[in-house]
């Protein structure tokens, strides 16, 4: 089983997410507490991988640094880190068990088009979008499980 196969859903979608908090000198309003609505989040035909997730977006040098606490169904914390440039190159997460990046494309000032590659091989792609009061952000993600099928997702962020 590949890597690209064997990572956790998890894993997949805090890489994404870590994306969606991009800024620019226009969005300083991305910076902040971030907190997952589950009831407005949409897994498919699978349960969420956690009951619980908050992100902390914070400038760092000439990009930033995402922190995400999750809490899985089960009760297990993930914390994991996300320090990233706005150049499109591809950047690790730490706290993770498989060698996941990310890249991301600004498609506009609340639009960002993401691959996130596991163990060099593309393994995801989302499209983000800050609502214009900048008080939520939406997250529709695209990758496929160890049988090839293609899965989506939709979540949901709102401002602490």
């Amino acid at each position: 089983m590949s890597v690209v196969e064997s990572a956790r859903p998890i894993q997949l979608v805090a890489g994404i997410l870590a994306l969606c908090f991009t800024v620019t000198g226009q969005a300083p309003s991305l910076f902040g507490t971030w907190k997952l609505n589950l009831a407005k989040s949409s897994y498919g035909s699978v349960s969420p991988p956690y009951k619980r997730s908050t992100c902390r977006i914070e400038p760092l040098d000439d990009g930033l640094k995402v922190t995400y606490d999750m809490v899985g169904v089960r009760g297990g914390v993930t914390h994991i880190e996300w320090t990233g440039r706005l150049d499109g190159k591809d950047y690790p997460m730490e706290g993770v068990d498989d060698v996941l990046t990310n890249a991301y494309t600004k498609i506009d000032d609340r639009t960002y088009d993401i691959v996130v590659k596991a163990d060099g091989s593309r393994a995801a792609t989302a499209r983000i979008t800050i609502a214009p009061d900048g008080r939520s952000l939406m997250t529709v993600t695209t990758s496929r499980d160890a049988q090839g099928r293609t899965r989506n997702t939709t979540t949901v962020y709102e401002r602490q």
